[in-house]
């Protein structure tokens, strides 16, 4: 496996691949893997002779500093992981802050046409340009044919789409199935920080999800979301931040059900000072 800490690395690997004609694939992250990160390499592999897996935590889209030095950085437990998948079809590009800023720290402002208002949108200032910053200058360094995302970030995957389309980048955006734990509990590399009787408590999460699903098939969307904000309340460890029903195109609050139109749950929960997100598709 062979890594690269320089643009210019990277970029002449891509350019070798391109002239052998051989499709690569981009499955960017921020490091700390699990296996819902390979689940998208192993994804990737099976569509692409190559694929570029970047490891790389992103300053700009941390509105919370204390978030962002916490995040774990386990580049050579990485590299491990990554070569249980592969030991040659995959290239990771595994850069400084300055290789891919350039010593200009500061996010790009986008414009997704209000998707980046919702959601975590109102609880994270500034998140979603510091995303589209970072994505974008991957894909012009990587230049991958496709692109692969969890749909654990839904909004996130939705707003890359977005960007893809207003900024006329040639490259498919793939959304993969949410990979879970056996108990539920969405993958994140913020799992490892949770402590015991916490972590013990969060398959609370799903299986209010499941239930929240099954009742809007009989209930409106304010009922169901009475019922979850209801359910939290009488939690004693986990603290509902929000949960809302919306349109899977626009991300807004359903107001009236419409068989024409397709509807996701959203849920974000603190457990102690870990901030845990996910979501269902509700039909």
């Amino acid at each position: 496996m062979t890594v690269f800490s320089q643009k210019k690395q990277i970029e002449t690997a891509v350019d070798a691949l391109k002239g052998k004609q051989l499709r690569h694939g981009f499955v960017p992250t921020m490091g700390a893997l699990h296996q819902g990160h390979l689940a998208l390499v192993k994804k990737a592999l099976t569509e692409n002779d190559k694929v570029v897996v970047s490891i790389f935590v992103n300053p700009t889209q941390f509105d919370n500093k204390d978030d962002l030095v916490k995040y774990p950085r386990t580049l050579e437990d990485d590299l491990a992981l990554l070569k249980t998948v592969s030991k040659d079809k995959i290239l990771v590009y595994a850069p400084t802050v300055d290789d891919v800023y350039e010593g200009n720290t500061v996010s790009q402002s986008f414009d997704f046409d209000g998707l980046e208002f919702e959601m975590e949108g109102k609880f994270r200032n500034g998140h979603f340009d510091g995303v589209g910053t970072i994505v974008k200058r991957l894909f012009e360094i990587v230049k991958p044919q496709r692109a692969y995302f969890g749909e654990k970030d839904y909004q996130q995957l939705a707003i890359i789409e977005k960007l893809v389309d207003k900024h006329n980048i040639p490259v498919k955006i793939i959304g993969c199935p949410i990979y879970r734990e056996p108990n539920g509990l969405a993958m994140s590399s913020r799992n490892t920080r949770l402590k015991p009787h916490y972590k013990k408590a969060t398959p609370f999460i799903y299986k209010t999800l499941k239930t929240a699903k099954v009742k809007f098939g009989t209930k409106s969307a304010s009922k169901v979301t009475e019922w979850v904000e209801n359910q939290f309340a009488k939690h004693e460890l986990l603290k509902l931040e929000y949960f809302i029903i919306a349109d899977t195109k626009t991300l807004k609050p359903v107001k009236r059900k419409s068989e024409k139109r397709a509807y996701r749950a959203f849920i974000a929960v603190y457990a102690d000072d870990i901030r845990l997100i996910d979501n269902i598709a509700l039909n």
